[in-house]
């Protein structure tokens, strides 16, 4: 549980997001927490989970987890906590957001597509 909040948190000082994001996730026990619903509304996020028993409604965030637990946690062995949550924020930024092309982004990492997204919006306005 304090990785997953301390992973949102993360997340949250790097993007800061404006009040009113949708974040969707499965209906894992850890999103269900008051811990962390209390941290999503603290930031003004609002919550979206699955329907039960639909997969399809979080197919991204699976595949996510699926490349994360071959590429990284399957066959490892992590001395401390500490030391898997070092191993899976390096994966994340160093691997998976700026070099992995990702068929559902045009073939673009998450990186590139998101610079590009802000590149438009600019001159759009």
């Amino acid at each position: 549980m304090d990785i997953t909040i301390s992973a949102m948190e993360m997340a949250i000082g790097r993007r800061a997001p404006k009040e009113g994001l949708i974040f969707h996730l499965d209906r894992g026990s850890q999103y269900a927490a008051n811990a962390y619903r209390e941290l999503l509304k603290k930031y003004g996020i609002r919550q979206s989970m699955s329907r039960k028993g639909n997969c399809y409604d979080n197919a991204c965030a699976e595949s996510f987890f699926s490349s994360l637990k071959k590429d990284v946690v399957y066959g490892a062995r992590f001395k401390t906590r500490e030391e898997a949550r070092k191993a899976i924020i390096n994966y994340i930024e160093g691997f998976y957001n700026s070099r992995r092309l990702h068929s559902s982004l045009g073939y673009k990492s998450p990186r590139e597509y998101i610079n590009d997204y802000y590149r438009n919006q600019k001159k759009v306005a």
